[in-house]
């Protein structure tokens, strides 16, 4: 056996660095050092993940793009001057990685807090727990990218994605995801018990933002005492942001930086919110 894969001639070598040095470097990068261990847990449901990265847009192109999108097509002919498969596609990109955001932040979590309580063993190591707060988070990340970049590949091969900057639409559902999942994230920290907190974010925030955010239909086409729900949803402002990139869809630019500010404003208090409330809760 080498020493690259004895672990007793590894722990004595200087390969690894000193007690001191690797204390250093988990203070340093403790938040890269969750994530790797978050994305290596996922392993264990590879096959599920893949089959859902692909299956789900899949079916959701050529249920509500393809099949639905031809009976619209055929009486409103288009829909903001393009196809309705064209229109919802990348909103159903924005909607599908947001809606793997709420499963990534909610039940999770509260399995590191409260069920394995993986949150604790991380917390007694050098590793900080506003450093475990950023590495769940970053470690989930990785299967938005992947959800979207699926999608994204998806879109172009359906022939829905008509604008070179299309490729955008990837940050950008990235970006929405984390606007959401960090202060849902940090919600759930807050949380003792489950109960029915998470059945009622799914219920009464998830289901009416991906409704009522212009995903299946232009806002404007709502009455305006309902219109609020789509503004103050980070579902809607990604969506606009996403169908700008396709298809070039015609917007105000400084609507345009509203949008990019609210997802970013929303990213960031919600992190800095998760940092606060892990550290409060592993420091007890």
């Amino acid at each position: 056996m080498s020493d690259a894969t004895d672990p007793t001639r590894l722990a004595y070598s200087r390969a690894v660095g000193s007690p001191i040095e690797l204390a250093a470097r988990a203070r340093r990068r403790g938040w890269l050092a969750y994530a790797e261990h978050y994305v290596l847990t996922m392993r264990a449901f590879r096959w599920p993940l893949v089959l859902q990265s692909f299956g789900t847009p899949l079916l959701y192109l050529v249920a509500m793009g393809v099949g639905l999108g031809t009976l619209v097509d055929r009486g409103a002919g288009t829909v903001q001057g393009v196809s309705y498969l064209t229109f919802v596609a990348p909103a159903l990109m924005v909607s599908t990685v947001m809606m793997g955001a709420a499963t990534e932040t909610t039940y999770p979590v509260m399995s590191g807090f409260k069920w394995q309580r993986l949150y604790y063993g991380a917390s007694a190591t050098p590793v900080s727990p506003g450093q475990i707060a950023v590495g769940h988070l970053l470690g989930a990340c990785v299967r938005f990218v992947i959800q979207a970049v699926v999608f994204w590949a998806l879109i172009m091969a359906f022939g829905a994605g008509h604008s070179p900057w299309s490729i955008l639409t990837i940050p950008i559902a990235v970006l929405g995801a984390v606007a959401f999942g960090a202060p849902l994230q940090a919600y759930a920290g807050t949380l003792r018990d489950e109960g029915t907190a998470f059945n009622f974010v799914n219920r009464f925030i998830v289901m009416p933002m991906t409704l009522f955010a212009g995903t299946f239909f232009p806002l404007t086409s709502m009455p305006v005492y309902l219109r609020w729900i789509g503004w103050v949803s980070p579902m809607w402002h990604a969506t606009q942001l996403a169908r700008r990139a396709s298809y070039g869809m015609p917007e105000s630019w400084w609507l345009t930086v509203v949008h990019v500010l609210f997802l970013v404003v929303l990213a960031v208090a919600g992190v800095t919110l998760a940092r606060r409330v892990y550290t409060r809760r592993l420091g007890e």
